[in-house]
């Protein structure tokens, strides 16, 4: 009826480690009636910190089965039963890989210990194995290798199958419960009430601390992206089980969820938005001289020590950006970076150029174009709201941007008109600008995505 199940692995998730052990108790719902424990050969060196944790070292596995080889047999011990085990989306995560390696499909129904026990024996300090099994006064035999720690599973299933009187058993067998692949210390029910809006979301750890922080246009349905299998840096357990609650802010769209997340990142530095923490791919214009004297444009990611003419969040962004700019001052796109053909450019054809791709337009003439572009680039931006929708049916949110410079956020009522940039001004929160949140808003004035853009005199 059930398989409990433990495994060693060299490292801490399915998508780029391998088992090394795995250990199988068949349980029928009263007792154990057979055990199975093999290590397996990952074909790979075992890191040395996980040696130090298992003890199981690349000299053990050398002469051991692949998973390949022990497939069958595991096969045989797991088909047909409920799988069970202590944070099961781990172990079911890299069984499951495996299996899929060797053309063999596996979708059994899943138990997860961690789970069953805060619902049956709820109030304990912690619920990881070790700690679960010393409060119960279950002892591990052999810890950290798979059959002493299956074995101590098996021994706390049993105690839930006798003091699950709620039916929480049962319950989390139902289809679609997900009760295996949301993090094992965060509560379904806490889950289940997440909203299906855009917005920011925070991941809390049991003390309360946020340890990461998202965005999403739908927030239930990219918290629950995170923990399928598929996600592959969230497959790694340590980041799965310190997640004990989820708290969330609605923000109505897309820009302000960004611009929100960036600002909660530098305010809080959650311990798990490393890449976050620094500035991501950026990408610049910048402008040099070629061999004939010609100023020339090219769109390039942003490095640390260079000064781009302007920045954006992508480089479509930029290049649209810069097409405005060989459209208004007459610039040859070829030697704007955006068009590759060889010889004349086809806007020469069109008279859009005036043919400094072939040296037809002499050079000095053609840079006083291009400086006067480069000004209007520096140039005082325009002061304008970005009108957008807001948390509900009622309501718009406002970005207010004074001279090109992002002032910050807020929400309004529909029926309240905006006439100048002070009454704009009174309903946002003024916030501190940064180059990702500027970017951020270079790139939406470039492509407003359908929202609406008020201009104000300067």
């Amino acid at each position: 009826m059930y398989a409990i199940v433990d495994i060693e692995t060299t490292g801490g998730y399915a998508a780029h480690h391998r088992i090394t052990e795995i250990a199988i108790y068949q349980h029928n719902g009263i007792e154990v009636t057979d055990v199975f424990s093999t290590l397996i050969n990952p074909e790979r060196d075992i890191p040395y910190y996980i040696t130090g944790l298992t003890g199981i070292s690349t000299e053990m596995v050398l002469n051991a089965p692949t998973f390949e080889q022990a497939a069958p047999q595991i096969l045989h011990y797991l088909e047909g039963r409920i799988f069970v085990a202590h944070n099961a989306h781990f172990d079911y995560s890299f069984i499951k890989k495996e299996f899929e390696q060797t053309g063999i499909v596996w979708q059994p129904k899943k138990l997860c210990t961690v789970k069953l026990s805060r619902k049956i024996i709820p109030g304990l300090r912690s619920y990881s194995l070790g700690s679960l099994t010393e409060s119960l006064g279950i002892r591990i035999q052999n810890r950290h290798r798979a059959g002493g720690d299956a074995e101590a599973t098996a021994k706390v299933f049993g105690l839930l199958l006798n003091r699950d009187t709620d039916s929480y058993i049962s319950k989390a067998l139902k289809r679609n419960s997900g009760e295996t692949t949301l993090p094992p210390n965060l509560p379904k029910e806490e889950f289940d009430q997440l909203p299906q809006k855009p917005g920011v979301y925070y991941f809390l750890n049991e003390h309360g601390q946020v340890i990461y922080v998202g965005k999403a246009n739908n927030i239930r349905k990219r918290i629950a992206g995170h923990f399928t299998g598929e996600a592959r840096e969230w497959s790694r357990s340590r980041i799965r089980n310190e997640i004990h609650h989820i708290t969330y802010e609605l923000t109505g769209n897309e820009l302000i969820a960004l611009i929100l997340e960036s600002q909660e990142i530098r305010r809080l530095w959650p311990k798990y938005n490393q890449a976050q923490k620094y500035r991501g791919e950026e990408w610049g214009i910048y402008d040099y001289i070629d061999g004939n004297g010609y100023s020339r444009f090219s769109v390039n990611t942003i490095v640390r020590g260079t000064r781009p003419l302007a920045r954006f969040t992508s480089k479509g962004d930029a290049w649209n950006f810069l097409w405005e700019k060989v459209r208004e001052f007459e610039l040859c796109p070829k030697l704007s970076g955006l068009q590759l053909a060889k010889g004349l450019c086809f806007q020469h054809q069109t008279g859009e150029c005036k043919g400094a791709c072939q040296g037809i337009e002499a050079s000095h003439i053609y840079n006083e174009r291009i400086n006067l572009a480069i000004t209007s680039f520096r140039g005082e931006g325009d002061s304008v709201a970005i009108m957008g929708q807001g948390r509900h049916a009622d309501e718009h949110s406002v970005v207010l941007v004074e001279k090109g410079n992002y002032l910050g956020f807020g929400f309004i009522e529909k029926n309240t008109a905006i006439q100048d940039f002070e009454t704009a001004r009174s309903f946002i929160k003024i916030s501190k600008e940064t180059p990702i949140v500027q970017n951020l808003i270079n790139s939406f004035l470039v492509n407003p995505k359908g929202a609406e853009v008020i201009q104000f005199q300067n």
